[in-house]
């Protein structure tokens, strides 16, 4: 018995440290995600670039670089609508753009409109957008929270959340957790689709246009909610996975909701937060890691010569 629980132990410890050991028998080529245009990379909802060295996209950026690729971080407002964030993020596309020509935008969450809002106003600027887990149709948590009772208490401590978050990140924001939701809902998405239509799909749950003005358009998304029992971030998307219902999602993003362009896969058992290494990159040991995702999206991009 002594024997087995030894073995049982031995095989959980080399599971959960696989991923980190397995640098002494990768092959991946050190130019693999080594794109044509530098990626830039576009938060979310109480998003940064980082913090103290801690980065939103956890990981993800290091990953990239060592694998060829140019990585840009930006900062927008962490709370304001997709149209005031795009605007915030265009001087920095601007910026990159006149030394690189173009970038390849990549957006999480309220990150992917954001990115659109850019890529609808300079599309000369942009080769590729890819959104990961965007609610370009809306989400269903947001219409929850919009024009309800608790918007307001919400709003106050969303706000100072916020607020503390653009402090120590140094963005200079003013934050706008109200703003954000109404345009995150099912109607303000629609406003925005409507001046903003390139990618997005014309049926429930299909795909949208693969390219337009000469970009190319990608997303993916998960379904997942507890993926890591270490996670203490799990249970609160489990509860906001409530307001789905019996539709798939990841916590605050439904799986339909998700698709933009060219639909690199919609069902990762990733919850809202896995999808960019959070917390601490604590995801399930049963799917992609999150960082393979993104190096392989790069060499998707580096393969289309972008």
């Amino acid at each position: 018995m002594k024997h087995w629980l030894k073995l049982f132990t031995l095989a959980g410890v080399l599971a959960w440290s696989m991923p980190a050991a397995a640098w002494w028998w990768d092959t991946t080529p050190s130019d693999y995600a080594k794109t044509r245009y530098p990626i830039v990379l576009v938060h979310g909802m109480f998003g940064f670039d980082d913090i103290a060295g801690y980065d939103y996209w956890y990981g993800i950026p290091e990953d990239l670089s060592d694998n060829g690729a140019k990585v840009f971080l930006t900062q927008v407002p962490a709370l304001d609508t997709s149209i005031e964030r795009g605007e915030a993020l265009l001087p920095q596309i601007e910026a990159i753009a006149a030394v690189y020509g173009k970038v390849n935008l990549i957006g999480h969450s309220h990150g992917g409109p954001t990115a659109r809002y850019v890529a609808r106003v300079r599309p000369d600027l942009v080769a590729s957008v890819t959104t990961v887990g965007s609610p370009h149709k809306g989400s269903a948590v947001a219409d929850l929270i919009t024009g309800s009772p608790i918007e307001g208490p919400v709003a106050g401590l969303a706000n100072a959340l916020g607020g503390l978050i653009d402090l120590l990140s140094g963005g200079g924001y003013d934050q706008d957790f109200s703003a954000s939701v109404a345009s995150l809902s099912t109607e303000g998405s629609a406003e925005f689709n409507a001046f903003a239509p390139a990618g997005i799909p014309t049926s429930a749950c299909g795909e949208g246009a693969y390219s337009a003005n000469g970009m190319r358009f990608y997303s993916w998304g998960g379904t997942g909610h507890l993926t890591n029992a270490l996670d203490p971030s799990d249970a609160l998307l489990l509860v906001t996975a409530a307001a789905f219902g019996t539709t798939a999602n990841d916590g605050l993003v439904g799986r339909c909701s998700n698709h933009f362009g060219k639909v690199i896969r919609d069902y990762y058992f990733m919850n809202h937060l896995d999808e960019v290494n959070q917390a601490l990159g604590l995801h399930s040991l049963f799917e992609t890691d999150p960082k393979t995702v993104y190096r392989q999206q790069a060499n998707r991009l580096k393969n289309a010569g972008l």
